[in-house]
């Protein structure tokens, strides 16, 4: 076995070992309620979505509620998620093209997914492998972050970064992995201040030799 591959065993190795079990911190109930989740999660923290969506999904169930609700109602509902306009002309888009092309039902598949307006790779990745349990990399700032102090991409492109992550995780372990990247960025890794000396990932990163990273 290569030294690289040996260093990327141990990242994940010791990543399952911090977080045995990981899953999304957003809350659904279904794979559409994840896909309006994860759309307002953008700029924004799960945990604040996360106090969105109780009264949100009381009030809108359906694709088709969404995309029947005025646009001003709807900004309301998700205020406090940020960048409102936006985020609700998308949520409105992406829920009449479910209800046109897709008989109100959220693809599988990712092909279909990133054809619905506001839909990107990320946004589809964490869909699928959370409510379609389908492998893929969720490439989120955190993840970003970590891939390049890691050492594991030079790259700053979200989809550029998930590419070389595929590259050098096993298929198994993508979404896990990215989940576990995610939850190590929010407790240890930090951005501004990362906690090197405490850091069970210190002896396999190179990141404290590279302070530009």
């Amino acid at each position: 076995m290569k030294k690289a591959d040996q260093r990327i065993t141990k990242i994940i190795k010791i990543l399952k070992t911090a977080y045995p079990d990981v899953k999304t911190h957003l809350r659904y109930a279904n794979p559409f309620e994840l896909l309006v989740a994860t759309m307002l999660s953008a700029q924004c923290t799960d945990k604040q979505v996360n106090k969105v969506t109780p009264s949100l999904f009381a009030q809108l169930k359906t694709p088709q509620d969404f995309s029947a609700v005025p646009i001003a109602t709807l900004e309301e509902l998700i205020r406090s998620t940020g960048f409102l306009h936006n985020k609700a002309k998308n949520i409105k888009k992406c829920s009449l093209a479910l209800v046109e092309k897709h008989d109100g039902q959220v693809p599988d598949t990712m092909a279909e997914l990133v054809k619905l307006p506001g839909v990107g790779r990320k946004t589809a990745n964490c869909v699928l492998g959370s409510a379609f349990k389908t492998q893929g990399i969720v490439v989120d700032t955190h993840v970003g972050r970590l891939a390049r102090r890691l050492g594991l991409t030079a790259h700053k492109d979200a989809v550029k970064i998930e590419f070389d992550l595929m590259a050098l995780i096993p298929t198994r372990e993508w979404h896990a992995f990215s989940l576990r990247l995610i939850n190590f960025g929010r407790d240890v890794c930090k951005a501004r201040k990362p906690d090197c000396p405490n850091c069970p990932l210190e002896h396999v990163c190179p990141f404290p030799d590279k302070p530009g990273a």
